[in-house]
């Protein structure tokens, strides 16, 4: 006889069978578990608060990042055969649908409710959730509550609070980029209560990955040209600058190719325009920069193409997982020129100067709330301010509410910025520490599949067959002869001067290993040995 989450999942929503990791993670979450579930884009995380919040006797809030990404998951359920209403909460709306949305849910009309994290700081939202008595709690997109997730975002933050605020409902945190330090830190600030940590499907075998290494600029242009129009179609070609979207596209089209750019400076409907175009099958390819990426779901994409390094080994996982999802053959390929790694250093700096950030703080101590206001006070812009205020919260130095911005420190100003610029060193060390693990992948003779797997905390004991490197025979000659290591993956280990840390990669002569204040560090076995710098975490 089928289960009552089988029969939920079929009766409800029409699916047939669930995929390996989502039986598991909705009957913990109908017994009442947290659970963290880590995988990847087109796996079906979605599925598994669906069909949860239909076995627990209350609301199901959805936190999602996107406005357009809210609006998809809700039509999801809409076009379920026999799911409950999904409801949206944001600011697209107007004040009189938002009304109705909230009589829905207070009628029980609606099972679901679709929030951004932003509608969580307006006190009125949370005390309204609250009366309404949610079951279960979900965090999409949950490595943005990260600091070393590659979408960090302050307004995660404050989730746990509310969480608690609302009496810790079953929580559910989801992400496609989970790799060891991420998944700690995502238990840590939602106040997660010994949860269900389950992993999945980050081997994805039909993906074929290589890196191009070139000198110029120029010839990796061409280079990037020339993959596009050979590869199979649809496909995506990712880069680093809205200006390269549009340059991209434009030659693409003179080549013969139904190409168009995307990237977050479009307006909404240019945004959409192309967007739909895609998922019709009018478009070859998409040239983008990251702003196209969460809730993109096309199962035939052929290939997928960087022409420009990313920031970490995350974003790369997480655009790269958008091809071959109908599990048929497709391409990976990133297009690398050692000194663009100096482009992305630029992007990741801009040190916050201290005396800026005292201004800001004095203005909010002396009453100023809103950006606006503590702009005309300081006389800095509206977009440095608002970058001075988030980072004046993740030191703890300000909250950032439904009123606008409050002190939370009996501290001076000078001493509020101290805390903030360490807090921007600390950003400065995972931002560096990223750029690191992103060149150690497109530098390695190694297998391509079994970085990106032990990144992630998965081993692989042969090199795949199935990336640039086995085809050349180098990975072969590389393989990791780690079982005689005196460490083991994810190991907790202590360094004399990085304190404590995690094993998260194993090779012949070296290891790697993460630090939470310093972050990534490969050290020589030989050192390690010679000089006593690693024991195991009591």
């Amino acid at each position: 006889m089928p289960s009552r989450i089988e029969r939920t999942a079929r009766d409800a929503f029409g699916f047939e069978s669930l995929r390996p990791g989502q039986h598991e993670a909705i009957s913990a979450l109908a017994d009442g578990h947290d659970t963290l579930a880590v995988m990847p884009t087109g796996h079906g995380k979605s599925a598994i608060y669906q069909v949860a919040g239909l076995l627990l006797n209350g609301p199901t809030v959805v936190v999602s990042p996107l406005i357009a990404l809210q609006h998809d998951q809700a039509g999801m359920i809409e076009e379920a055969p026999n799911a409950p209403d999904a409801v949206i909460i944001n600011s697209s709306l107007s004040s009189g649908e938002i009304e109705e949305a909230w009589k829905d849910l207070g009628r029980k009309e609606a099972e679901y409710v679709f929030l951004a994290p932003e509608q969580l700081a307006k006190e009125e939202v949370v005390d309204r959730l609250r009366a309404l008595k949610p079951r279960l709690f979900v965090v999409d997109e949950a490595h943005c509550v990260s600091s070393w997730g590659h979408d960090f975002r302050p307004d995660y933050l404050r989730l746990g609070e509310v969480i608690e605020d609302l009496g810790h409902p079953v929580v559910l945190a989801l992400t496609a980029t989970g790799s060891a330090p991420v998944r700690e830190e995502i238990v840590e600030r939602l106040n997660m209560k010994n949860p269900l940590v389950r992993t999945h499907g980050f081997d994805r075998p039909n993906l074929h990955l290589a890196v191009a290494r070139h000198e110029s600029d120029r010839a990796k242009r061409e280079a990037v040209l020339d993959a596009v129009v050979a590869a199979g179609k649809p496909g995506l070609l990712y880069v680093a600058t809205r200006r390269d979207t549009t340059k991209y596209a434009e030659e693409l089209t003179k080549r013969g190719l139904r190409a168009a750019a995307y990237h977050g400076g479009l307006k909404a409907g240019e945004r959409s325009e192309v967007h739909d175009a895609w998922l019709a099958g009018d478009l070859e390819v998409v040239v983008a920069t990251s702003a196209f990426g969460m809730g993109i779901d096309k199962p035939d994409v052929r290939f997928v193409i960087h022409a420009a390094i990313t920031e970490s080994v995350d974003a790369y996982y997480q655009e790269i997982g958008r091809a071959g999802r109908d599990g048929e053959p497709s391409s990976i390929e990133l297009h690398y020129r050692a000194e663009d790694l100096g482009l992305r250093s630029f992007f990741n700096s801009g040190a916050p100067d201290a005396a800026e950030l005292a201004r800001v703080f004095e203005a909010v101590a002396s009453g100023a709330q809103r950006v606006g206001a503590v702009a005309e006070q300081t006389g800095l812009n509206q977009r440095r301010v608002s970058g001075l205020l988030n980072l004046l919260e993740e030191a703890g130095a300000v909250e950032l509410g439904s009123k606008g911005a409050m002190v939370a420190t009996d501290r001076e100003g000078a001493e509020a910025a101290a805390q903030a610029l360490e807090a921007a060193e600390s950003r400065e060390r995972i931002e560096q520490s990223r750029l690191a693990m992103i060149r150690a992948y497109a530098e390695t003779r190694g297998c391509r599949r079994q970085f990106l797997l032990g990144y992630f905390g998965e081993g692989l004991p042969e090199p795949c067959g199935n990336c640039d490197n086995c085809d050349s025979g180098s990975a072969y000659d590389e393989q990791d002869e780690t079982s005689d290591s005196a460490f083991r993956l994810e190991q907790r280990v202590v360094h004399p001067q990085w304190g404590e840390g995690m094993v998260m990669r194993l090779e012949e002569d070296r290891v790697t290993v993460f630090f939470e204040e310093e972050g990534y560090k490969v050290l020589a076995l030989e050192a390690i040995e010679k000089n006593d710098l690693l024991q195991p975490a009591p």
